[in-house]
Parts: C-alpha cells; structure tokens; sequence
C-alpha cells in the first residue's frame, strides 16, 4: 500500500487592535517546501476571528487541491484547545468558525492539529500582517464609510 504524502499547514491570524484591523496568513507544505501561501485581509475583527479564519481558509485550500493528509500547525493556544476540545467555546462567532473548522477537518482521511511556539510559525504570521498592510487603500484613510458585517463578511470591504 502506498503512503500518502503528508502536508503541514501553518495557520496565523492578526490583528491591530482588538478587535481592529485582521488579516489571515497560510502556508502549505509538501515535504518542507512551500506550495502554497495565502495571505488574505478580513477586515475589522479580533484576533481569535483572525485565527480561525487562517484555519479555515487553509483547511479549504487543503481540500481544493485534493490533499488528503494534513498536520496543522498553529501558535495560537485557543484555537488548539478548543479543537481538540480542552476549552469550551463560548463566544457565539468562535462556535460557528470552530463549527466550520470541525467540519472541513472530517473531510480529510488524517488530520492531525499542533500547538507550536511562535517562533516556529513566522512566516504565517508575516502573511497575515502583510494582508493587513495590503488592505485595500479605501480603508486605509481616517474616514471610513461604515460597512455592514455582511459586507466584511462578504469581502467586498
């Protein structure tokens, strides 16, 4: 039988105050090199959003391209415990992403999450601050037209 590569998803979400402005960095790994990075602003949110949003964006990432076996890898304690159920969920929003989060993950044949120190995920982390660098130049000015969550939600903010 053959064995089936594995792929190291690195996840990272960040944000410039809390909530404040987000975005989510991946890496996908084949055999230690790079095949994919994502780096994707999400608007005005919190860090935990920011986090599984990263996850989630990776995990779909993951299965578009058909791979079956993945370890992901996150610095984030929060996330990682509540996946793996050490930590309740209580926050409404983080119940859906974690909802979403379990059911992409039951799409692999294995899967298996990490808790690694920061030191260890730079690169995702870089992506997300990047995202939040990049975002679109409308909101980088003092006024701001007030969007709708839907709308953030949506990308088109």
């Amino acid at each position: 039988m053959k064995q089936q590569t594995r792929y190291d998803i690195y996840v990272d979400g960040a944000s410039q105050g809390n909530p404040g402005e987000s975005g989510a960095g991946v890496i996908i790994c084949k055999d230690g090199n790079v095949v994919k990075n994502i780096s994707q602003y999400i608007g005005i949110t919190t860090n935990n959003v920011a986090e599984y949003v990263a996850l989630i964006y990776g995990l779909q990432e993951a299965l578009i391209q058909n791979i079956r076996n993945v370890n992901v890898n996150t610095d984030s304690e929060l996330l990682y415990k509540q996946l793996k159920g050490e930590y309740r969920v209580k926050d409404n929003t983080l119940k859906i992403f974690n909802g979403i989060a379990k059911h992409l993950l039951g799409g692999f044949e294995k899967s298996e999450i990490a808790h690694i120190p920061r030191e260890k995920n730079k690169g995702a982390d870089k992506l997300a601050t990047i995202a939040i660098e990049k975002r679109p130049v409308l909101l980088k000015t003092k006024k701001r037209i007030k969007a709708s969550q839907d709308d953030q939600l949506l990308g088109l903010v």
